[in-house]
């Protein structure tokens, strides 16, 4: 017979469509299957909770084989915004809410969003720059403390 997961804390570390909605989706589904939850952005994962960033999370058109020919075309002009345009019309019609609506709804959810505190100084940002949902920036050592008996998911 399988364990039952209880706790489940997710570190969001790439700024891109592709690399943020992965690690929201499991909170949201953990979160719907009564299971804590607690999600930390570090490095380049912190734009999906910046104030002036959320809102246009690009899709990683280069380098990513998922996207086969649009990858090759990926570095030409336009291609990321169009690819993007793409999948956020596909998304919606599958009721996957926007970016920064399904951040909302996750931390109304109970599920505590954190800032990593190394990768918040390196880029020289503080509290004020990301949304009001931001519970606090924490180091890792506070990450483990508040992942205790639980599982991490790194996305």
């Amino acid at each position: 017979m399988s364990e039952q997961i209880e706790k489940v804390s997710i570190i969001i570390s790439k700024g891109s469509l592709d690399g943020i909605y992965p690690g929201l989706i499991m909170a949201n589904g953990a979160r719907a299957e009564g299971i804590e939850a607690n999600l930390f952005f570090t490095f380049f994962g912190l734009d999906a909770i910046h104030k002036k960033r959320h809102e246009n999370i690009k899709l990683a058109s280069v380098g990513n084989p998922g996207l086969h020919l649009a990858s090759w075309l990926g570095g030409f002009p336009g291609v990321s915004s169009l690819m993007t345009h793409y999948m956020e019309h596909h998304m919606a019609e599958l009721d996957i809410p926007a970016l920064p609506e399904f951040i909302e709804m996750i931390a109304d959810s109970g599920t505590p969003l954190y800032a990593c505190k190394a990768s918040v100084d390196l880029f020289g940002m503080k509290q004020g720059d990301f949304i009001e949902q931001v519970e606090d920036i924490i180091t890792v050592g506070e990450f483990y403390e508040k992942a205790g008996g639980g599982e991490i998911i790194f996305t």
